[in-house]
């Protein structure tokens, strides 16, 4: 009858851990907290994808991200894209991306996003990709990306609401 105990101890731990992976973990980098990792899946082929997130500045210093790394690009910029004359248009961030102190600048599509380039492998829903960003002052933070369905609008745990555009995804108004 020992095992009895064993199974119900394992299948507790199983189920804590199923459902704190469900969505994406807050990183804590210096004074910068990054929540909310996301990515789309792509189709078979694709050689881009976009990755989007949080960040909030607790301190009283700006930061800026200035790029990111990881196994599943060649090259990982961060870009804004903005609308011009009614032309939308897209841009790496050769600077980078500055956090100002107090504030949260969230990367998300439309707008500031991770562009991955030369995907080694298409990113499929249900996956994390592990990415490594790097700022000027919190140095190398290691975040996943949840991957989410092609055309989502926003991680899909239904705990983003807060200036989100997508309505549709924001399960308190539906």
């Amino acid at each position: 009858m020992k095992t009895l105990p064993r199974i119900l101890a394992l299948a507790g731990l199983t189920a804590a851990l199923v459902s704190t992976s469900a969505r994406a973990e807050d990183v804590k980098a210096g004074d910068l907290v990054i929540t909310q990792a996301w990515t789309r899946a792509t189709p078979n082929g694709a050689k881009i994808g976009g990755g989007y997130l949080t960040i909030e500045n607790k301190g009283t210093t700006p930061d800026r991200l200035v790029s990111g790394t990881g196994d599943v690009a060649g090259k990982i910029e961060v870009h804004e894209m903005s609308m011009d004359n009614g032309v939308m248009k897209m841009r790496a961030l050769d600077k980078g991306l500055t956090i100002e102190p107090g504030k949260t600048v969230k990367l998300a599509p439309g707008g500031y996003h991770l562009m991955m380039f030369d995907l080694k492998n298409p990113l499929k829903q249900g996956d994390k990709v592990p990415v490594t960003l790097e700022f000027e002052k919190a140095g190398k933070v290691s975040v996943s990306l949840d991957v989410q369905p092609v055309g989502a609008q926003g991680p899909g745990g239904g705990h983003s609401g807060h200036g989100d555009h997508s309505g549709h995804m924001d399960m308190k108004k539906m």
